[in-house]
């Protein structure tokens, strides 16, 4: 595991220009302003109101390793790693608990189709070493007591933790404005202001130009867009991220008797779809009320795994792209970045993960 930047770094003189105060942004800013970088973070909304509020906080790098993901997969076990450092630091600083569970995470199978399709796919996750076992229908039970009658068994992920994404986006608006970065809030960025080959600052929606030595594109699924004023200079520059509607569902338990103790890792299109797959693995959820609903659009790339590291223009560093990982991802993000800006040191854990993998040249290997 490559060692996060040390908090005694010798301060530095750049001044970096952030696009988007997600919790990719945020935590990149912490990082920068904690070493005497100059940073200014601005943002189109409130901090931390897009998809970092719309996530459900999943730390879950080993249920939901794909087949081809797999520098993909250690990137996120690198990063799980971090967290619990990671948490602990930002707790100190900022006073606010991000309530980082360790419980693990469970994949549950109802019927035999079910266990035959995590079969298949727990083949593929312990091929690549990861911590995942299968546990009997009475041992998932003896875990969590209320899931349905009918049950097969479940995949168990010791590793896989979750966060509370919204207090993690607070604390890092804390730590941050802390160490010295401002951050500019319902502040859009019109462009990417260029001199030649280079990129020296922004210009926003008012009028108003802001000069920095580094701009870090870290507006998540608005990316592209962001980026569109440099297309002439470099059509390479153009991140190919874009915007994932997602809709989620939160239902109020009683915390005096909760009905699951681990987190359900369901998907769906729609509200009624995830409704019924949650009722069908938790029957007793139909009395609950229903606490909040909500939609957000992940940053998607064109191989749904982030961007990360400089690009064809000098002082032009990207962050983005992270899709359904950017709450995972956030610690080796920042700390990556973050060294990138300082000393152009790419930390060998994103360098499969630069924009030049999508040039034409690149895609033909």
């Amino acid at each position: 595991m490559t060692d996060r930047l040390s908090s005694k770094s010798k301060p530095s003189t750049k001044s970096v220009a952030i696009i988007g105060a997600g919790v990719v942004g945020l935590g990149i800013a912490w990082r920068l302003a904690a070493r005497g970088v100059r940073v200014a973070v601005f943002d189109r909304g409130a901090a931390g109101s897009g998809a970092t509020h719309a996530a459900a906080g999943m730390l879950a790098a080993c249920a939901e390793a794909e087949p081809g993901e797999e520098a993909l997969v250690a990137l996120g076990r690198e990063s799980q790693a971090r967290w619990p450092a990671f948490a602990q630091e930002l707790e100190q600083v900022s006073g606010i608990d991000v309530e980082l569970r360790r419980e693990g995470t469970l994949v549950v199978a109802l019927t035999a189709d079910d266990q035959a399709r995590l079969f298949h796919h727990l083949e593929f996750q312990r091929k690549l070493d990861l911590p995942l076992s299968w546990i009997s229908a009475a041992e998932t039970r003896k875990r969590e007591p209320h899931l349905a009658g009918k049950l097969a068994g479940a995949v168990l992920s010791p590793e896989d933790h979750q966060v509370d994404n919204r207090k993690l986006a607070a604390a890092l608006i804390v730590a941050a404005r802390s160490a010295g970065a401002s951050i500019h809030e319902q502040t859009p960025v019109a462009r990417i202001a260029t001199r030649g080959p280079r990129v020296e600052g922004v210009v926003l929606a008012d009028g108003t130009s802001h000069a920095a030595d580094t701009v870090v594109l870290a507006a998540g699924a608005w990316s592209r867009g962001l980026a569109a004023s440099i297309a002439d200079l470099a059509p390479q520059a153009l991140p190919p991220v874009r915007p994932i509607k997602g809709q989620m569902l939160a239902l109020r338990m009683d915390a005096a008797a909760p009905l699951v103790t681990h987190d359900a890792t369901l998907t769906a299109g729609g509200l009624l779809t995830l409704l019924e797959a949650a009722w069908r693995v938790v029957p007793a959820i139909e009395e609950l009320p229903i606490h909040e609903m909500w939609v957000g659009h992940r940053p998607g790339s064109r191989d749904d795994a982030p961007i990360l590291g400089g690009g064809p223009l000098d002082g032009l560093v990207y962050a983005t792209g992270h899709h359904r990982n950017g709450i995972l991802l956030a610690p080796v993000t920042a700390d990556a970045i973050a060294r990138l800006v300082l000393d152009g040191t790419l930390d060998p854990a994103i360098r499969p993960f630069g924009i030049e993998r999508f040039t034409p040249a690149k895609a033909a290997e």
